[in-house]
Parts: C-alpha cells; sequence; structure tokens
C-alpha cells in the first residue's frame, strides 16, 4: 500500500515563484515532480537564478514536459554549459501522469508551474498545478475580494 502524500510540500529554498498563475487560474490540484537537470542547471538554479513566469507543461508520449521555463547558463561554466530555454522533463509516478493525461484531455485543464524549489534533501523539485483558466470577469471578482481583505485589514487594525 502506497505511503500517502503529504498536504504541503516540503520546501526548503524556493528559487523560482509563478505568481500569476494564481490570478491567471483556477488552481484545482498539486503535484511534486521532480525534474531532471544538467550539471549547470542545478548550479544555476543553487545560486537562485531562473524563471518559470512564461513556462507550462505539456504531455508528450506518456512524458510530463516542462517547456519555456528559463535557467540561464551558469556563470562558471565553460563549454558544457547548458541552453537556457531547453524543454525539461519532469519526473512523476505513471498514476500521477495518468491521472494529469485524464483531466487535459477530458476536461481542458492546463498544466501549470507554480515553483521550483529544493526540498530538505536538496533535490530539485517543480510544484505542478491541474489548472482551469479564469474569465476576466473571475479576475475581476480576485480583484474585488482581495481588495475588500486589505481594505478590512486596515480597518481592524486602526479600531482595535
Amino acid at each position: 500500500m502506497a505511503r500517502p502524500k503529504p498536504e504541503t510540500f516540503d520546501k526548503q529554498k524556493t528559487v523560482a515563484e509563478n505568481r500569476r498563475a494564481r490570478f491567471d487560474y483556477h488552481i484545482e490540484d498539486k503535484f511534486e515532480a521532480g525534474i531532471q537537470l544538467q550539471g549547470t542547471e542545478v548550479k544555476s538554479l543553487r545560486a537562485g537564478e531562473g524563471t518559470i513566469g512564461d513556462s507550462y507543461a505539456e504531455l508528450r508520449d506518456g512524458e510530463v514536459w516542462l517547456v519555456n521555463a528559463n535557467i540561464p547558463e551558469y556563470s562558471h561554466g565553460n563549454r558544457l554549459n547548458h541552453q537556457p530555454r531547453r524543454p525539461r522533463k519532469l519526473l512523476l509516478h505513471e498514476r500521477e501522469i495518468d491521472k494529469l493525461h485524464g483531466a487535459v484531455e477530458r476536461k481542458g485543464m492546463t498544466l501549470v508551474p507554480l515553483s521550483i524549489y529544493f526540498n530538505k534533501t536538496g533535490r530539485a523539485k517543480v510544484e505542478l498545478a491541474l489548472a482551469k483558466g479564469k474569465q476576466a470577469h473571475d479576475k475581476r471578482a480576485t480583484i474585488k475580494d482581495r481588495d475588500w481583505k486589505r481594505d478590512k485589514a486596515r480597518l481592524m487594525r486602526e479600531k482595535g
């Protein structure tokens, strides 16, 4: 019997975060995926470089790939340096891949990376979300709720 996964992932050091994803998408489910990296990519991530703002994940031939994530070249790398925007394979269990494939094919959902981080054992991980795109009126409602929460907190501080 499989061991249950923890609710929150064990994030030790967050390298890159996609903050726009929570505004543009309704987040349904989250997955923790390993990422297949080359040596200079790991060194670049450990230095705190990397962006996933424009990136997305896609299913190809029963595998999940992270596309358009930018991990800049390592400054002290030599001729063996990596390509900054190459597609990178995400490492998931077959059951998780099947679940993602079904949701993307049937429900029209999207795979969005939320963050890249190092866990407590020092491995690079990607927090991957199964999400559905928001429409313009949903985004306006999100802005309205966020503004109300900010005003409410300010009023509570003032009134005591």
